[in-house]
């Protein structure tokens, strides 16, 4: 009888606890495809739940649609995000979205097709009326214009920092290595975060960007000196929220899985 390895039986070992785990793993549905219970509008020159121009609605097949065909064809800079009630610090995020129809006229052609999901967010009752983005990372979400590469599941970074293995990034945009997605084809984003130690975006499956260290810093449009005072603060958790930035977009299966 051959002898097996130790190395054999640890790899074994492994594998085996990692498919248990994946089996035991109990994904919530934080969405629950009917209407926005659970869910808080925040909408830019707006209060707090004034669903301005009915811009979040739920659409056949449970689909969390953003959409502007009451608006007039003018944004106005009308940004806005819908937060789920509870902050969380470790978890995995996971949904489906896509880019349809055009981008309201008045808006700039670098928000074409651009959206994101921010995460460690600061709460929405804490929003100034007039303030753009809540203090968060985003998870940058963007569809391809028929031509050139446009990667999705990017960072961005209103009111924080991030780090790239040692190095404190300042940069308020950083490209991930994922493919581009030039149609209105459906996208699984999967987010993960771990408190404020690593947080990494998949993109169908394949992880496309890894960062850590989330603080805060950086500029910010409301309460310049209360955020000023907190730079460098670790973030440790927030809240979750999906962005309308002037193109219509689609969300479903939106799904999380706490981490303890």
């Amino acid at each position: 009888m051959k002898k097996i390895s130790i190395i054999t039986v640890l790899l074994f070992t492994i594998t085996f606890l990692c498919k248990a785990q994946s089996n035991n793993e109990k994904w919530v549905s934080i969405f629950n495809g009917k209407d926005l219970t659970d869910w808080n509008v925040k909408i830019t020159g707006h209060k707090l739940n004034e669903n301005y121009k009915n811009t979040f609605r739920v659409v056949e097949g449970g689909v969390l649609q953003v959409n502007y065909d009451e608006y007039e064809n003018t944004f106005n800079n009308s940004f806005g995000h819908i937060f789920y009630k509870n902050p969380y610090s470790n978890y995995k995020l996971r949904l489906e979205y896509r880019f349809i129809g055009e981008q309201l006229e008045d808006m700039a052609s670098w928000a074409t097709k651009n959206s994101g999901v921010m995460i460690h967010c600061q709460s929405p009752e804490t929003m100034h009326i007039n303030q753009k983005f809540p203090v968060s990372i985003e998870v940058q979400l963007l569809g391809g214009l028929g031509k050139e590469e446009r990667p999705t599941g990017n960072v961005c970074t209103p009111g924080t920092h991030i780090y790239l293995k040692d190095d404190l990034e300042k940069k308020h945009c950083i490209k991930s290595s994922s493919k581009t997605f030039h149609r209105d084809q459906w996208v699984q984003l999967e987010i993960l975060v771990k408190n404020d130690s690593i947080i990494s975006h998949k993109i169908n499956g394949e992880t496309v960007m890894t960062y850590y260290k989330p603080q805060i810093g950086g500029k910010v449009d409301f309460n310049v000196e209360f955020w000023k005072k907190k730079e460098g603060e670790p973030l440790k958790e927030g809240f979750i929220s999906l962005q309308s930035e002037s193109h219509p977009v689609e969300f479903r299966n939106i799904e999380l899985l706490e981490i303890k």
